[in-house]
């Protein structure tokens, strides 16, 4: 008879699973583009996950019922969903017109430094010495991936989109962790008041300014595997994985998705690296890894 596996190992190859699902998005994004505008795209998917997720929030016998909220706790989330949702996501959206995947997420998981520096004005909390030198590595590696430094002109723009990018993800993870450090309200309201508020505002943004889809059986598809699947599905997933595992290891894995996303674009985008990129990318993976051993997942996932 075999053995059951332990609840740390199943954890374990859950959260590896919700990585991969996660990193299976940026192909799925943009093989999305070629038919649905950025901004719609990102408030269809985010929007349709609120959704789904409102089975999970009405069965749950732990949430926190939203008559329980504050007018305090309104405005917070309120404007983690304008961050977290809004501006993070519709800004990775269409940043990835412009970008290869490989390198936004190279970019993105810079946000790892951004969130560290920020948190010691914001929540007064103080990178160590460890974090300091990964911030180092991956100064260096991200230097070692984009020398010599040439920039393609139609590249340009998606780098300042990335910028904006990173700022709000920086800034939605702070934010966020200044609301659930606090312990009062339940995760999944959390998730699903920002959600549904971020959603809803990005979707009608991207209708005002964005010309109509066509939609296809294709991005139908696509957006409600996105949607159902990697969102929905496998933000629950993951949020049960963190009652077994610790911040580092969820760090450890979710650090992964660097790695995956440089595989599944090479195989499926055609995005090549040379062995230079190769090692700059390794470099950059290990030192934001080192910068997240404190603070946790900081990286938006996707």
């Amino acid at each position: 008879m075999q053995s059951k596996l332990s609840p740390r190992v199943r954890a374990i190859l859950q959260a590896l699973f919700v990585t991969f699902l996660w990193s299976t998005s940026w192909v799925f994004i943009k093989f999305g583009l070629d038919d649905i505008p950025p901004l719609t795209f990102a408030g269809l998917r985010y929007f349709l996950a609120f959704l789904a997720l409102i089975p999970f929030y009405a069965r749950s016998n732990s949430i926190t019922p939203l008559r329980n909220l504050s007018r305090r706790d309104w405005w917070n989330l309120i404007g983690l969903g304008l961050v977290y949702y809004t501006i993070t996501q519709g800004s990775q959206f269409l940043a990835l017109v412009y970008l290869p995947a490989i390198t936004l997420s190279l970019l993105l998981n810079g946000t790892a430094i951004v969130v560290a520096v920020l948190g010691i004005f914001l929540l007064r909390e103080y990178p160590t010495w460890l974090q300091w030198m990964g911030s180092l590595l991956f100064i260096g590696g991200a230097l070692l991936f984009f020398y010599p430094f040439v920039m393609p002109t139609r590249q340009t723009i998606g780098y300042l989109i990335a910028a904006v990018n990173i700022l709000a993800t920086s800034m939605s993870s702070i934010m966020g962790r200044g609301i659930n450090r606090q312990a009062r309200i339940h995760p999944l309201t959390v998730t699903l008041v920002s959600m549904g508020i971020g959603s809803i505002i990005l979707l009608g943004i991207g209708l005002v300014v964005e010309s109509l889809p066509s939609f296809n059986l294709r991005s139908w598809i696509i957006i409600l595997w996105l949607a159902v699947v990697n969102t929905a599905f496998a933000f629950t997933l993951w949020n049960l994985t963190l009652r077994t595992l610790s911040a580092m290891e969820s760090s450890v894995i979710n650090n992964t998705m660097l790695i995956q996303i440089t595989i599944l674009a090479w195989l499926f985008l055609g995005e090549t690296l040379t062995w230079i990129e190769i090692i700059g990318l390794i470099l950059a993976a290990l030192g934001a890894l080192l910068v997240q051993v404190r603070f946790g997942n900081s990286q938006v996932k996707s």
